[in-house]
């Protein structure tokens, strides 16, 4: 009889998880992604000070140590580390306020080769009250806008929940090492032509921890400014790359 477990079907997808200090949310996290059937969970450790390493090796992920601060930072050094055979690239945050639930959802686009990158919007579907800031709220609103503006794709959040064909990642020559990593993929799928889907996946409260964003009102500034910076200096860039380079 055919095996159609989630595990079997999802044995070619792997997950990168950015964390700093989220021991009362990664060990839960992990868990629950394993039971939607992902196996291969990389947790990129920020130089963390409480028990997040021991709580995600626990739970069953593989944990790197990135001592090196950055948000993009830590996701390419998760990017370097994915096995050969991985051809579906998944994204989540680690303290919680992504629903493991909708990873099927996020995944069937690329499974059945509809879509490049899917992008699961915060901004649609079930929202728990206070789990996201006005700023997050209005800086996707924003970049929503600025991207189609210029390249004519609809996004209505920056999500870090998301996942991408590593084949089409390969393409895109990231290069962001902070928090503007979730822009710039956006724009650079959206240059090159890919095809985009954006699902609603809705936002619970983070579980437990600080926010690295809109805990504190000089790092949610340092982060408007940084995704702003970012729009603008990518914009000028692929407008100067080669046509050759995009689909």
């Amino acid at each position: 009889m055919l095996d159609t477990s989630p595990v079997v079907r999802y044995s070619h997808v792997a997950l990168i998880v950015p964390v700093l200090n989220e021991e009362a949310a990664i060990g839960p996290m992990v868990r629950a992604v394993r039971e939607q059937g992902i196996s291969a969970i990389t947790v990129v450790d920020g130089n963390s000070s409480d028990a997040t390493v021991i709580n995600a090796e626990q739970a069953g992920a593989i944990v790197i140590i990135e001592p090196r601060r950055g948000y993009g930072r830590a996701i390419q050094t998760g990017i370097a580390a994915l096995s050969p055979d991985v051809e579906i690239v998944l994204f989540m945050d680690g303290d919680g306020s992504d629903r493991p639930e909708h990873i099927p959802a996020i995944l069937e686009p690329l499974l059945t080769g509809c879509a490049d990158f899917v992008h699961g919007t915060r901004l649609k579907g079930v929202r728990e009250n206070g789990a996201l800031s006005l700023p997050q709220i209005v800086a996707g609103h924003l970049a929503g806008f600025l991207i189609r503006l210029v390249y004519g794709v609809r996004y209505s959040d920056m999500s870090p929940f998301r996942a991408i064909t590593r084949s089409s990642l390969a393409q895109l020559g990231m290069r962001d090492e902070t928090f503007g990593w979730n822009l710039e993929m956006q724009m650079r799928v959206a240059a090159a032509g890919l095809r985009v889907i954006e699902l609603p996946v809705g936002q619970k409260r983070r579980n437990g921890g600080k926010s690295k964003v809109s805990g504190n009102v000089r790092v949610v500034a340092r982060a408007v400014w940084v995704i702003a910076s970012t729009f603008i200096r990518l914009a000028m860039t692929l407008r100067r790359e080669p046509q050759a380079k995009r689909r």
